[in-house]
């Protein structure tokens, strides 16, 4: 009988323990803080978008150009082409015409050499130069073919060999540079 009592005590006990530990919780309302806190995304500079502005120097108004890391060579439009010699080498005359700020710029420059870019319904053959250009803060002496891009939504396309060991592409972001 003496052991009933002492586990009719403990059971008792517990009994009691569970009851005593049920809360009903409500819920409250937490106030909003009187500061705003604003987060900025911090990227490393290296990283552009699908597309980007551009400066070709000496002009002052930025182009806008596709980032293609499917191309080799970049690409500009120009106007007025024509194929001359000076000293003996090949040489093009050729305007920039900016679409966005109508900023001309004409440019001699002796031909680096020609290529054949392969389109989807055909070849086409364009000179290719070198350009000084200024992008993300960076100056830099690259070669461009020259094109009549009229047809094309952007004057200026980017491509891989300006593109390496400068900056990483991310096709979901545009205008990151300045």
């Amino acid at each position: 009988m003496k052991y009933f009592i002492v586990v009719l005590g403990a059971l008792l006990m517990l009994g009691g323990c569970t009851q005593s530990t049920k809360q009903t919780i409500l819920p409250a309302i937490v106030p909003q803080s009187q500061k705003t806190t604003k987060v900025e995304v911090v990227r490393p500079t290296n990283i552009i978008g699908a597309i980007e502005p551009f400066y070709i120097l000496p002009m002052k108004s930025a182009f806008i150009a596709r980032i293609d890391t499917g191309a080799t060579t970049s690409s500009i439009d120009v106007q007025n082409l024509k194929k001359f010699e000076r000293d003996g080498e090949k040489w093009v005359s050729f305007d920039i015409v900016n679409s966005t700020s109508n900023e001309s710029y004409h440019f001699e420059k002796p031909v680096v050499k020609n290529v054949k870019i392969k389109r989807i319904e055909q070849e086409e053959h364009r000179v290719k130069v070198m350009l000084d250009i200024k992008i993300g803060g960076q100056k830099i002496k690259t070669e461009f073919t020259l094109a009549e891009r009229h047809d094309f939504e952007y004057q200026g396309l980017i491509g891989r060999s300006l593109l390496s060991g400068r900056f990483i592409v991310d096709t979901s972001l545009s205008y990151t540079l300045k």
